[in-house]
């Protein structure tokens, strides 16, 4: 800790005062944890830790920023979405195991908390989640925990969320983004307002509606007059060969 400081007050960024001051704190941290009654195991450590990062989250300007907040939690306090379209192919949630394997979590699991379940429900991270869950290597690592954070959205804007973590990095499934903006429309979201939020080309956006067939998806759709059937093409072409026909004979 010393040596950290020492470089730190080097740049002028803390003085001695300050370096002595996290060293005490430091100190009273850890003679907390080790000189109680009945020695803390593992899991109260993490959870007396985690008060602490809390507390001192709350003191900083960039206490609002969920990154800043990353705590860890039991993996049972977590779960999936129902509406998250993103698709991983079994070779990449290989890679993904091996990378967590070796480099261990470098990003914690995005979720918003449900009060009514008493759960953190997943927004962005799925994967990451699951990697821990179904691997007993991973899990133990991670004394049966998961890294996340913690975001307030509505169920739209959760929605949303999710895609914009995933367009990005992963394969959307048609009917899972279809039954996306399908819930979006039902809950009031207007075109404008999805294509805003989700990233989209309004004619993206048509073409998912398409795939669907649910005609709720079609309510705020404005068609061009100019689109022409195939068998209006082939009229068109035949009443144009008959006027060049009726010319000709002329």
């Amino acid at each position: 800790m010393k040596k950290l400081c020492n470089n730190r007050c080097n740049d002028d960024i803390f003085d001695w005062c300050m370096c002595e001051a996290v060293e005490t704190i430091e100190t009273l941290i850890t003679e907390d944890i080790n000189n109680t009654k009945e020695p803390l195991n593992e899991q109260d450590k993490i959870l007396y830790l985690e008060i602490l990062k809390d507390k001192l989250n709350k003191m900083t300007s960039l206490s609002s920023q969920p990154v800043n907040q990353t705590r860890w939690v039991d993996i049972d306090k977590v779960e999936a979405n129902d509406y998250n379209p993103n698709a991983v192919a079994k070779v990449e949630m290989s890679l993904l195991y091996t990378s967590i394997k070796h480099d261990g979590y470098t990003q914690p699991v995005v979720t918003i908390y449900d009060e009514e379940k008493d759960k953190y429900v997943i927004v962005d991270g799925f994967h990451r989640y699951f990697v821990c869950k179904s691997n007993k290597d991973i899990l133990e690592r991670n004394h049966g925990k998961l890294p996340i954070v913690v975001i307030e959205k509505d169920i739209n804007d959760r929605m949303a969320s999710t895609v914009r973590h995933n367009r990005a990095r992963g394969k959307h499934s048609i009917d899972g983004m279809s039954n996306m903006v399908f819930k979006m429309l039902d809950n009031g979201w207007k075109d404008e307002d999805i294509c805003n939020h989700l990233g989209m080309q309004p004619d993206e956006l048509l073409r998912l509606k398409h795939i669907t067939g649910f005609s709720k998806l079609f309510d705020d759709a404005e068609y061009s007059k100019a689109w022409t059937t195939k068998s209006q093409i082939l009229l068109q072409k035949k009443e144009n060969e008959t006027i060049v026909g009726t010319n000709e004979n002329n």
